[in-house]
């Protein structure tokens, strides 16, 4: 799960409303049109097209199909990604899927409204359904992370943690809170050390307001990534745990594992379909570092780290066979769709296929749970 930030500043269809919901400020430019970038699960603006001139169409059915690949496909996925941790813990079912549901459903739909000048030519439907509709969705992104936090309420403190966990680390990864932290910082240097006492480097800090030494998390090469892992596989492993108040047995490092590894994946092959325009607001990727060809070996690398660790928990005996051979199904169909990472045209499809991946898995624990 990951797409994974500036709020627009005027509305592409003609109309003078702005938007006025900014919770979570960045500073991202517009991504460049190029005719190299690889669309978003709409087709690519022509060639020499105009941000502003993209996606201006109204045909209600093309919405509604942004608007349900979106936000509400990648809570779906959600929640089934938590069942999975709920039978591999062997923990009794709880409202934990729905409340990690609710948060996803919550974090990426601002992310998508936020994110909506940069989207406009990549996924033009969803960059207009954004604008358009930008204050609604934003309540219903704050309704659905209240009912969250609301449900997480009656499962304890700690579950109420771990719901404001994907949020903060939301913040923490595409606002500006880092960058404008520098720019006090250097701004109380630059007031207290006397002029000509700083060092070359704090002194250039100093002058570009600190962000040049201070920047997003998202803009910091697998960095990012790390951080989107970390914050949903942290959810998705300890949210059943807390609902259900059982002891963290030796499952769970694996659990974690599994999710952090897989979602580090998941993070980083829409990037492929994106290089073009990250290297043009200077968004650092691992397809921009290394290239499309060693990203895909990396990735493979670490899909045989997940793999590495669901066997060695089924020799440990920390997971039943059963359970290991449902996790591989979906090990082996993320290294088929990375190995479409620079090999296709529709590079669309690697923002859609990583999270289907997981359906499969849950199909087959399913199958599992039911042959006993």
């Amino acid at each position: 799960m990951s797409n994974k930030t500036d709020p627009p500043s005027e509305f592409i269809d003609g109309t003078d409303s702005p938007n006025r919901i900014e919770p979570f400020p960045s500073e991202t430019p517009p991504r460049a049109s190029t005719a190299s970038t690889p669309p978003r699960r709409e087709s690519a603006a022509p060639k020499g097209a105009s941000p502003a001139a993209v996606g201006t169409t109204t045909d209600p059915m093309r919405l509604l199909g942004a608007f349900a690949s979106g936000a509400p496909f990648i809570a779906l996925v959600a929640a089934v990604e938590t069942l999975i941790a709920t039978v591999l813990l062997g923990v009794q079912l709880t409202a934990a899927p729905v409340v990690v549901a609710l948060v996803t459903f919550a974090v990426y739909t601002v992310d998508h409204v936020a994110d909506a000048d940069a989207d406009a030519v990549s996924t033009p439907h969803r960059a207009l359904l954004a604008r358009r509709y930008g204050d609604q969705l934003m309540i219903a992104a704050t309704l659905a992370y209240g009912t969250a936090v609301a449900l997480a309420i009656t499962g304890g403190p700690l579950a109420l943690a771990v719901t404001l966990l994907p949020g903060a680390f939301w913040v923490a990864y595409a606002s500006d809170w880092l960058p404008d932290l520098g720019q006090a910082v250097s701004a109380a240097l630059s007031a207290v050390v006397p002029r000509g006492r700083l060092s070359p480097g704090a002194a250039a800090g100093a002058t570009d307001g600190g962000r040049r030494y201070v920047p997003r998390l998202k803009d910091v090469l697998v960095v990012n990534s790390v951080v989107v892992a970390a914050g949903w596989a942290t959810a998705l492993t300890f949210l059943p745990v807390a609902f259900t108040g059982a002891a963290v047995g030796p499952a769970v490092p694996v659990v974690f594992a599994y999710f952090f590894l897989r979602s580090f994946v998941d993070a980083e092959l829409p990037n492929v379909r994106d290089v073009a325009a990250d290297t043009a607001v200077g968004v650092e990727t691992l397809p921009v570092a290394v290239g499309v060809v060693r990203t895909r070996r990396l990735l493979y690398g670490v899909d045989l780290l997940a793999a590495g660790a669901v066997t060695a928990a089924g020799v440990a005996g920390l997971l039943a066979w059963p359970l290991v051979g449902a996790l591989g199904v979906g090990v082996a169909a993320s290294v088929c769709v990375t190995s479409l990472a620079g090999r296709i045209d529709d590079a669309s499809v690697l923002g859609v296929a990583p999270d289907c991946t997981y359906l499969l898995v849950g199909v087959a624990i399913a199958g599992v749970t039911l042959v006993g």
